[in-house]
């Protein structure tokens, strides 16, 4: 398996296996690896800052990452973005940390923000920027 879907299997399919409920951070029209969260049982929150139209099965709501309405991501463990734009990293962070949640992130290509934080191999290269600190929350 190669290309776009194959990462966003492998993403969703991470996803899905270690976390309860998920946020996916500037969809777009790419709902692959959300659909997969969805189809695996795993809640599943999607946000862009612009109001694209998205299958029923999907949450979505329109939200700027640069001002985020920190209601819409209440009870989140994990946040994710599959190739954000560079300066997106930063209040991601914030927005994690500010949450007490993971933040994961598929970079495209080589890219990584500050010191990459930690590697995890799932078929792709995920970054997780943020662990949150709650023990009873905790994933392998």
């Amino acid at each position: 398996m190669g290309g776009y879907k194959h990462i966003e299997k492998c993403v969703g399919s991470y996803i899905a296996a270690h976390y309860k409920d998920a946020i996916e951070i500037g969809i777009g029209r790419n709902t692959d690896a959300a659909q997969c969260i969805y189809d695996a049982g795993t809640a599943i929150r999607c946000t862009d800052i612009h109001p694209f139209l998205h299958t029923a099965c999907l949450r979505f709501f329109v939200n700027d990452i640069f001002e985020p309405d920190v209601t819409l991501y209440a009870g989140a463990d994990v946040l994710y973005a599959i190739r954000p734009a560079e300066e997106m990293i930063p209040p991601l962070i914030q927005l994690a940390a500010r949450l007490n949640c993971d933040l994961l992130v598929y970079h495209l290509g080589f890219e990584s923000y500050d010191d990459g934080g930690e590697k995890i191999e799932c078929g792709v290269i995920l970054h997780r920027y943020n662990t949150h600190q709650n023990p009873s929350k905790s994933v392998a």
